[in-house]
């Protein structure tokens, strides 16, 4: 499995920005995409997921109501689109895939397959 991330860019607080991630390869092995974010000097952190197929949709409590994820699975792309970014959501944002694990998790470490990374600034 392939991942691709884009749609990162410099925005003024308020304002909003839509993430993709482009997947490629054994698609058909995912269980769950989750998008993840790394802030300078933080770890990488949970923001949200869902399953490959439908289904249920998660997020960290700091993006709830802002932060919505969606499926075209026609193009085998996921979105994040984010919206009233505030200065603290600025940091590089990685879309990552689930193929053993049937339920969306918030680990890191259980994701076998990453994108490369897109970086997010929000200004004040």
């Amino acid at each position: 499995v392939q991942l691709q991330a884009s749609g990162g860019g410099l925005v003024q607080a308020g304002g909003s920005l839509r993430l993709s991630c482009a997947t490629s390869g054994r698609t058909f092995s995912i269980y769950a995409m989750g998008w993840f974010r790394q802030a300078p000097g933080k770890e990488r952190e949970f923001v949200g997921g869902t399953y490959w197929n439908g289904g249920s949709t998660y997020y960290t409590d700091s993006v709830k109501g802002r932060f919505t994820i969606s499926r075209d699975n026609a193009k085998n792309t996921v979105y994040l689109q984010m919206n009233s970014l505030k200065p603290e959501d600025t940091a590089v944002y990685y879309c990552a895939a689930q193929t053993t694990i049937v339920v969306v998790s918030t680990t890191s470490s259980e994701y076998e397959y990453w994108g490369q990374g897109t970086l997010v600034t929000v200004s004040s």
